[in-house]
């Protein structure tokens, strides 16, 4: 196959009489930090044959989207990184969300990855041929691609969520999503409001409060908040880390053994360690009661489920922001939005200038994972196989009846210190496949039924041990949680058990041919 860099267009043209012959023999779809990773995987096996398609202008996934005021990583910086490129020159413990962008674009600078990518190039769908053994893609313009097999990088974090409120679509003030934040509209002075209290309104919250007239939060759940150990690095802790060799690797691995303590040992094996999760969620008591001395704002500051049942974050400010005379938590429901105000469930109008909806993102939902159609053997559609048998992914990362297709993000593969931990594995996972059907000259790679089916069985026996299931989870309105009941968004398993069996899986559970 040639190995050539081309433009989408003249690959296509190149091959556009021979229906055996794919454009490419991998498409990575997302130019994030997944497909950035699986990038740097193709080219160590030293296949050049390949393109990441992104629909945005730029690479950067989900730190190139949020940009919001107070946007930064919500676990240290130094877990935060491919464990082998590390960045040494992170400004704090806890590094702003330009600080990432950045990294990602040293990373494909640097591993050579930026001729591979075509922006602006969205997927519509895909369809696996059988008979020759391709995915032929229908991209939004209404081109077409072909690719022997796809990586799919499309991040949870990436379609922005918005509330069915009555009347929301009357405002007429300043409108946004907090991932598609406007940096030319100027805050200041204004009476804003907030709707949503997860993680990036525990950012965003305390960064806005100073500079507005008025703020109104808007709470449907409380969040579980521990304090945050963040600090600026030290110039001489940078350049040691880049000029000792091997001292950020260390410091990394204790990192990310305190943050595999509480993610594995109190989140995945709950029910035999239920201890730590008490632990946590005391320490974030502590941290209400330190900021927040009112009683009734406490109490409405409070979860009334358990520890890690939602995604916890971490904040100094977050509660002494409710502090501020010019602050205001809302916890009756809203019943509508006018046209310059929201009207709670309680008869209270507050008028508005400008609505911020800080209201998440859609994750293991129909039109999500993955955000765009894909037909398997005998046009079998993804979504309606999840639909009818659950959420499930052999080690998170294939299907049955889906050949030549790896998810780097699929049901129940998260696990570790970080995002960064679930990549390396998933294209770990996804290269061993590939390499071995170069070696046998096999142009087909699927997973059995009967592999898939033991795993997911594991799995749900597994699940049973989580917090999920243990912590009083059923106030919590977490997006962990799906249709089913179930919660695929995080793996029943250590960091370290991920990383072994990414090397070790067994072969002979794909079918090769």
């Amino acid at each position: 196959m040639n190995t050539t860099t081309y433009t989408l267009d003249q690959r296509i043209a190149a091959n556009k009489n021979n229906n055996s012959q794919p454009d490419y023999e991998v498409i990575v779809i997302g130019a994030g930090f997944s497909g950035i990773g699986a990038g740097i995987r193709l080219k160590d096996a030293n296949i050049e044959s390949f393109v990441i398609l992104e629909q945005a202008s730029d690479l950067g996934g989900t730190w190139r989207d949020n940009t919001y005021p107070g946007i930064a990583v919500d676990i240290t910086s130094l877990s935060y990184s491919f464990s082998f490129e590390q960045n040494p020159n992170w400004s704090r413990l806890f590094a702003p969300g330009k600080e990432v962008q950045q990294y990602a674009n040293h990373c494909t600078d640097k591993y050579g990855l930026r001729d591979h990518m075509q922006f602006n190039v969205k997927v519509k769908k895909a369809v696996f041929d059988s008979k020759n053994h391709i995915w032929n893609m229908e991209l939004e313009d209404s081109r077409t691609i072909s690719t022997r097999f796809v990586i799919n990088g499309t991040g949870a974090l990436t379609q922005p969520k918005r509330p069915d409120i009555p009347g929301i679509d009357t405002f007429q003030g300043k409108q946004m999503h907090s991932s598609r934040w406007d940096h030319d509209y100027d805050l200041n002075g204004k009476r804003i409001a907030i709707i949503g209290t997860g993680a990036t309104a525990v950012q965003l919250v305390p960064t806005l409060a100073p500079q507005v007239k008025q703020l109104d939060v808007y709470q449907r759940t409380p969040i579980w908040i521990l304090p945050k150990r963040d600090y600026v690095v030290p110039s001489v802790i940078q350049t040691l880390f880049s000029k000792v060799k091997g001292l950020q690797s260390a410091a990394r691995m204790m990192a990310s053994a305190a943050t595999e303590l509480v993610m594995v040992m109190g989140i995945v094996y709950n029910k035999q360690f239920p201890g730590l999760a008490k632990k946590a969620q005391a320490i974030c008591l502590n941290n209400l009661n330190q900021q927040v001395k009112d009683p009734a704002l406490r109490k409405k500051l409070t979860p009334d489920y358990g520890f890690g049942c939602k995604r916890p974050s971490f904040s100094n400010e977050y509660f002494k922001s409710f502090t501020r005379d010019d602050v205001d938590l809302i916890t009756s429901p809203i019943k509508k939005i006018t046209k310059n105000s929201i009207i709670t469930n309680d008869g209270i109008e507050r008028e508005i200038d400008t609505l911020i909806l800080a209201t998440g993102f859609s994750v293991f939902e129909k039109g999500n994972l993955p955000t765009y159609k894909i037909y398997g053997i005998d046009g079998q559609e993804i979504d309606e196989f999840w639909e009818q048998n659950r959420y499930q992914a052999y080690e998170g990362a294939t299907i049955p009846g889906f050949p030549n297709y790896f998810a780097i993000l699929g049901p129940y593969s998260i696990s570790g210190a970080s995002w960064f931990s679930m990549v390396e594995a998933q294209t770990r996972h996804a290269l061993r496949c590939i390499n071995h059907a170069r070696k046998k000259d096999a142009t087909y790679v699927e997973v059995t039924r009967q592999a898939n089916d033991k795993y997911f069985n594991d799995v749900l026996e597994r699940q049973k041990n989580t917090i999920f299931f243990n912590n009083a989870c059923g106030t919590s309105n977490s997006y962990y949680f799906n249709k089913h009941g179930d919660a695929p968004f995080l793996r029943p398993s250590s960091g370290l058990e991920m990383w072994f069996r990414s090397h070790t899986f067994p072969l002979r559970d794909y079918i090769f041919k």
